[in-house]
């Protein structure tokens, strides 16, 4: 459905800034950790693959998308295209991942924000903070894509700031010998055996389908725009945590990484190996209000994409009444978990790189393969999304195998 041509839309930017501030948030702080073991090389390299691979996922969804009145999401589209199990399963996995990463990031941020209301003066628990930013995120999520639009651009504008600000003063004591040659090659001597462990928390640092649906509303089903907004919001995130990589690794030694992982691996562990190894206190104080920025614009983008599933799926309206039920089904169940389960933000992370591998690769490419039958039946499958399809099926795949022999333990960890 294609607006007017006299119906001015809003730039691609503002959805390439929710693209952009959903995928390069909290969850970037996990990558240093996971990637210790195959280290900067290969894990540049997977990181672009991954990249590329969910990129193409998220445009053959937008394709099949576009076929459907605009607000129709992930439930509405399997009903029609995939057999009623399949439309089940993917529901179970969409609620699963993006109802784990909203707990996520709410364990995540409960030290951090803590942290810093109690340098105010005022007294608060770990409970309490979650609680007070739970309450405050999704208010503004209740108010609608338009405003959560503007509240995420606004803090990626920062973010990106205090990043460049951050990246500026860190990049003069990165160690360039530490990066290709950490000098542990005696205890650990290859990279390569470490990189299948990796995949899935590169997958789950590309998770932004959840947001296609409110995007193509938001441009009243403007193809160009929308393509756009994915291409270049996804692209300014690869760009962000290869910059994250070099500033991380290049000043904390590899050998640091186990010891970060065994605090738990989450944001406030490693703020502080970094506080540690960081002598300029303004570079330090950059490094924890952008963590904070970092939080906000990953709490926002994924619970947005949360909130649509489930609106969809329950049939509540957009009325404020709709979106209130909405938004009491999509904070309260991960608020409670996070409060009495603080401590499994790494271990959620994994976990939705798995399951993530359904609905964010395999449900894409079996909706797209079955729309072409179904509204394009006499025209030629084009060469390209064969192979688009064939690609994003076998990234799937090996995600499935690495997170398998990683729980197997048949591959290593480091």
């Amino acid at each position: 459905m294609a607006p007017s041509k006299t119906q001015v839309l809003p730039s691609s930017a503002w959805g390439a800034m929710v693209i952009c501030g959903t995928v390069a948030g909290a969850g970037m702080f996990t990558l240093p950790v996971v990637m210790a073991g195959a280290w900067y090389s290969w894990s540049v390299i997977m990181l672009v693959i991954s990249w590329f691979c969910m990129l193409l996922s998220g445009l053959l969804f937008m394709k099949v998308s576009l076929n459907f009145p605009l607000g129709a999401g992930y439930d509405t589209l399997t009903q029609v295209l995939t057999p009623r199990w399949w439309r089940k399963l993917n529901g179970l996995s969409i609620s699963f991942v993006l109802g784990i990463l909203t707990y996520a990031y709410i364990s995540a941020s409960g030290p951090v924000y803590q942290q810093s209301i109690t340098a105010t003066g005022i007294t608060i628990n770990d409970a309490e903070a979650k609680i007070l930013l739970t309450a405050v995120v999704g208010f503004v999520v209740w108010l609608g894509t338009k405003g959560v639009s503007r509240l995420i651009t606004l803090c990626l504008v920062a973010k990106l700031l205090l990043f460049f600000m951050l990246f500026g003063g860190l990049i003069h004591h990165v160690e360039l010998a530490q990066l290709f040659s950490p000098g542990d090659s005696t205890a650990h001597p290859a990279y390569f055996p470490y990189l299948l462990a990796v995949v899935p928390f590169c997958l789950a640092s590309f998770g932004f389908h959840g947001n296609i649906t409110g995007l193509i509303n938001y441009y009243q089903g403007h193809a160009g725009k929308v393509k756009r907004a994915l291409i270049w919001g996804t692209l300014f995130a690869l760009v962000i945590y290869l910059f994250w990589l070099t500033c991380t690794m290049g000043n904390i030694p590899r050998s640091a990484f186990p010891d970060i992982s065994r605090q738990g691996g989450d944001i406030h562990a490693l703020i502080q190996a970094m506080h540690d190894r960081i002598s300029q206190r303004s570079l330090g104080l950059l490094l924890d209000i952008f963590s904070h920025f970092a939080v906000i614009c990953s709490f926002l983008g994924v619970t947005v994409g949360l909130f649509d599933f489930i609106a969809d799926k329950l049939g509540f309206d957009n009325s404020k009444t709709g979106r209130a039920k909405t938004a009491l089904i999509t904070f309260c169940p991960p608020l409670i978990a996070s409060i009495l389960f603080p401590q499994g933000f790494l271990l959620a992370i994994g976990y939705a790189g798995l399951l993530a591998t359904l609905w964010a690769l395999f449900t894409p490419a079996l909706l797209a393969w079955k729309a072409h039958d179904r509204f394009t039946p006499k025209t030629p499958r084009r060469l390209s999304q064969t192979l688009s399809i064939g690609l994003v099926v076998t990234f799937g795949i090996v995600n499935i195998v690495a997170w398998c022999a990683s729980q197997l333990q048949l591959i290593p960890i480091f």
